[in-house]
């Protein structure tokens, strides 16, 4: 109940596209910033992406920036991540947490990490 799920992963082809969903208790989710995560086999978790509760503020790895697009939808409690033109190195396990703040950071404290939406970009 404290643990986002993510969902949405899944298999595609190196340019296709993919969405990803993180859902959370209102608890967890109201007046956080939400940020997507990912972790490579054998690699440390790497921030991808994170959005305000306003959706006034957005922040992206550089590799990501033009590709990927996070957004929210607050009534539904959910945010997603919108993958195009997909590289085999976007390849992880993609995980979602919670900052408490109104604006995003990858140097804050996330919490309440989801168990995580494999994703597999190959042929």
């Amino acid at each position: 109940q404290l643990q986002f799920v993510e969902s949405g992963g899944g298999s595609v082809q190196p340019g296709g596209s993919r969405r990803l969903s993180c859902k959370g208790s209102r608890s967890i989710f109201d007046w956080f910033a939400i940020g997507w995560f990912r972790q490579a086999p054998g690699k440390v978790r790497e921030p991808v992406a994170c959005i305000t509760y306003e959706m006034d503020h957005t922040l992206y790895k550089d590799s990501v920036k033009g590709r990927f697009a996070i957004s929210r939808d607050n009534a539904k409690g959910t945010v997603f991540l919108q993958m195009n033109s997909l590289k085999s190195e976007d390849t992880g396990v993609y995980y979602c947490g919670a900052l408490l703040g109104p604006r995003c950071s990858w140097y804050g404290q996330y919490s309440y990490w989801g168990q995580g939406t494999q994703v597999n970009v190959s042929y």
